[in-house]
């Protein structure tokens, strides 16, 4: 069966790869794989081989019902199996430490705990890219990953700032500690961000929206910012807050003084 590609209003140009055949060979070629989604009781025969492949190649895998599947394909003869291409490979956090050795720059990291608005993830991508970020770090599941709308609301900074999706990100920030980062999480209650001295090697944790940091990726950080909030609303939106921290590191990092 070959290749399906269904445009639909909202994210034209999305790559659909459908059947069980082409899914298959798209994983085993390496082909950078958003998501995996089997109808519900398809999880059988060679499906459950396609599925497994993907589990460990840590794409995640979701079971949905037989008509998002058909709404997806436009009615194509999916068999059951649907896998969406990210619109970018996703790097690995060793290209994201390359990135800052070929500028001669310590490492500024940006730790994504599971961001799950595609346009949150885009916005904060763009931000990375022009704040001067090495990479970007994001978990496998209950996150957004690389679709089109991220691609979209990226404004092309995907094409230039380096996205590492692992299965931990606990473990990945225990990671950044051993290779020499200082990793600082953002939530409510914590030192003012532009008290902090935020000028080496750094990895800044954004929480997810709404719940905010894990526990663990809390515990895990060396130091929580906060951003003072002075008016009757406790939370900014993800991105904002990304964007205003970023940016007081980049003022630190390139020693750019305050009037």
């Amino acid at each position: 069966m070959k290749q399906v590609n269904f445009l639909n209003k909202e994210e034209n140009n999305k790559d659909i790869i459908a059947g069980r055949n082409p899914v298959s060979e798209a994983l085993k070629s390496g082909r950078s794989i958003d998501t995996l989604y089997v109808a519900k009781g398809e999880l059988t025969g060679s499906v459950k081989v396609i599925a497994a492949l993907a589990k460990e190649k840590h794409i995640p895998v979701k079971e949905v019902d037989r008509k998002k599947l058909d709404f997806m394909t436009n009615r194509a003869n999916h068999q059951g199996i649907v896998a969406l291409a990210a619109v970018k490979d996703y790097s690995s956090v060793d290209d994201i430490f390359e990135l800052a050795r070929q500028r001669d720059e310590s490492p500024f990291v940006i730790v994504l705990d599971g961001i799950e608005d595609p346009h949150n993830l885009g916005a904060i991508i763009r931000t990375a890219e022009c704040a001067g970020a090495h990479g970007v770090i994001i978990p496998s599941r209950r996150a957004a990953g690389l679709n089109f709308t991220v691609g979209k609301s990226s404004a092309g900074a995907l094409e230039y700032v380096p996205v590492a999706r692992v299965t931990n990100i606990a473990a990945a920030i225990d990671d950044l500690k051993q290779r020499g980062c200082w990793v600082y999480g953002a939530d409510m209650d914590g030192q003012t961000y532009c008290e902090a001295k935020l000028d080496g090697a750094s990895a800044l944790v954004i929480g997810a929206e709404g719940r905010g940091l894990g526990r663990l990726v809390r515990e895990k950080c060396d130091v929580i910012l906060s951003l003072p909030m002075l008016g009757k609303i406790n939370s900014l939106n993800a991105s904002v807050a990304a964007g205003v921290l970023m940016y007081e590191f980049t003022r630190q990092r390139k020693n750019i003084k305050a009037i």
